[in-house]
C-alpha cells in the first residue's frame, strides 16, 4: 500500500506509473483519495479546534470558580463539545475507511528500469544460463516420465484428494527432499536463518502481504475459522513483523523459509493439469529480506544472483528475464524471473520469481526500523531460491536419457546416498 504522505507530495508521479500500466480506472482513484485527504484533514483540524477550546474553557471554569463567578454558561458549553468531537471523529472514520480501501489496491510505483509491455509476451530477457539440452531420440514429456519410472502416483492421490495432488515415492521422493536440504544449506552459507513458519495465517495478515481481492480465490480458508492455508513461505516471514518497529541493528534480516506451499490455482491449464508442473500442494525454499530502503535495490540483485547460482549448480539451462509493466502485479516495485527450458513444450517455463516490494508490503502491515530519531518504513524482498516440483520437472525433462533413467545432478547424489540416475522401480 502507497503511504498517504507519499501520495500528496508525489501525485504525478503517482499518475505518470499507473499510465505505464494502462490502468485508466486508477488514474482517478488518485484525485479522489486525495479529496478525502483533504476532507480528513479539515475535519481533524476541526476536531484539534474543540479539543483546544475544550482545554480552554475548563481553564476558564477553574478561574471563574475561583473569582466566585457563575460557571453554568461555561460547562454547558465544555459538555456539548464531546457530543461535536464524537460526530467529527465519525465521519473521520469513515473517511479513512474509504480511503484505505482505495489505497490497499492501488499498485506498487515501479521501478524505472521496468520495461513498458503490454503482458508476459513483452517481458525482457537479460541472459542464459547453461547449455539448451539436445537429444538423439524424441524427449518423453515429464508426465511420461513419472509414469514410466514408476515413481509418482497420480490416479491414488485424486481418489482420496482430487485432481492436482500426487504421492511421490522413492528416488523421486528422496530427490525432492534432497533439493529441499541442498536449498537449506546452500542459503545458509550466504547468511540466511532457516525458517519453518506456520502454515496457516489470518486474515488481516494477508491483507497485509498482498491484494486479497486478486489473490483471494487462490487461496485455501478454513472453514469457520479466521485462517488461511499459506500460498508461499514469504507470506508468514513478511507477516510476522506486522505492527513492529524492528532494531536497525538486525537489518537486513535474511530468512529461508521451508514449507509446503498450498494453492487453488483455478482454471484450465491444457496439458498443465496432468503431471506435477501447476499442483494445489508443493515445497518450496523462500528468500526473504527485510531491510532499509538505502539496501534494497542491491539485495534485490542479491537474492535473484542467488537463485541464478543454485540453479546453475544443477546443470540446467535457464533464462533470467525482467517483468515488464503490464506483467507486473501491484504488490512488486520490480521482479525479476528465471524460466527453465522444457523440452516437451519447447518453450521456457517460470520457475523462479524475485521481487523487490520496496515500502508497499510493510505500510500495508505497519512495519517500520528505527532510523535515528524517527521510525521509517522498512523494505520487503523475496525471491524463489527452489519450487521444488518445478525443478523436478526440469530436471526429469532435461536430464532423461533415452532408457527412460534420468541423470541425478551432481550436487544432489550425496543427498540420494550416491545415486547418479533415476530409473524404473525394479531396476
Amino acid at each position: 500500500m502507497l503511504d498517504i504522505r507519499f501520495l500528496r507530495e508525489n501525485a504525478d508521479v503517482v499518475r505518470t506509473d499507473l499510465e505505464k500500466r494502462r490502468d485508466e480506472e486508477k488514474i482517478a482513484w488518485v484525485d479522489l483519495i486525495l479529496e478525502k485527504d483533504s476532507q480528513w484533514r479539515e475535519l481533524k483540524g476541526s476536531c484539534d479546534a474543540l479539543r483546544a477550546e475544550r482545554n480552554r474553557l475548563s481553564e476558564q471554569v477553574n478561574a471563574t470558580k475561583k473569582a466566585g463567578g457563575d460557571i453554568a454558561p461555561i460547562v454547558t458549553q465544555v459538555k456539548a463539545i464531546p457530543t461535536q468531537i464524537t460526530a467529527l471523529e465519525e465521519e473521520m472514520t469513515a473517511l479513512q475507511a474509504t480511503m484505505r480501501s482505495y489505497l490497499m489496491r492501488l499498485p506498487n510505483v515501479m521501478h524505472e528500469s521496468v520495461p513498458y509491455g503490454k503482458d508476459d509476451t513483452e517481458n525482457k530477457t537479460i541472459a542464459h544460463y547453461g547449455e539448451k539440452p539436445t537429444f538423439s531420440f524424441e524427449p518423453r514429456n515429464h508426465t511420461e516420465l513419472i509414469e514410466l519410472l514408476g515413481l509418482v502416483d497420480l490416479e491414488r492421490a485424486a481418489k482420496i484428494s482430487g485432481s492436482r495432488f500426487y504421492f511421490l515415492t522413492g528416488d523421486l521422493a528422496m530427490l525432492d527432499f534432497a533439493l529441499q536440504q541442498y536449498g537449506l544449506v546452500f542459503l545458509s552459507k550466504r547468511g540466511f536463518l532457516p525458517v519453518a513458519p506456520p502454515h496457516m495465517m489470518n486474515r488481516s495478515a494477508y491483507e497485509g502481504v498482498t491484494d486479497l481481492g486478486e489473490f483471494e480465490s487462490t487461496l485455501y480458508k478454513i472453514e469457520g475459522e479466521d485462517l488461511h492455508l499459506i500460498a508461499t513461505s514469504e507470506h508468514p516471514l513478511t507477516a510476522q513483523f506486522q505492527n513492529e518497529v524492528i532494531d536497525s541493528a538486525l537489518l537486513p534480516a535474511r530468512l529461508a523459509g521451508i514449507s509446503p506451499c498450498y494453492r487453488k490455482e483455478a482454471g484450465s491449464h491444457g496439458k498443465e493439469e496432468k503431471g506435477i508442473w501447476r499442483v494445489h500442494q508443493f515445497t518450496k525454499i523462500e528468500q526473504i529480506i527485510i531491510s532499509t530502503p538505502e539496501e534494497s535495490w542491491d539485495l534485490h540483485e542479491e537474492i535473484i544472483q542467488n537463485a541464478v547460482e543454485f540453479f546453475e549448480s544443477l546443470g540446467l539451462h535457464f533464462r533470467k528475464v525482467l517483468i515488464c509493466t503490464g506483467d507486473l502485479g501491484i504488490v512488486a516495485a520490480k521482479k525479476y524471473d528465471l524460466e527453465a527450458w522444457i523440452p516437451s513444450v519447447n518453450a521456457y517455463k517460470e520457475v523462479v520469481s524475485a521481487s523487490n516490494c520496496t515500502a508497499y508490503q510493510a505500510v500495508r502491515l505497519n512495519m517500520k526500523y528505527r532510523a535515528g530519531d524517527t521510525n521509517e518504513w522498512v523494505h520487503t524482498l523475496n525471491s524463489t531460491l527452489v519450487a521444488t516440483s518445478r525443478a523436478l520437472v526440469a530436471i526429469l525433462e532435461q536430464c532423461q536419457q533415452e532408457d527412460g533413467s534420468v541423470l541425478i545432478p551432481e550436487v544432489l547424489r550425496p543427498y540420494l546416498g550416491g545415486k547418479t540416475h533415476l530409473t524404473p522401480v525394479g531396476q
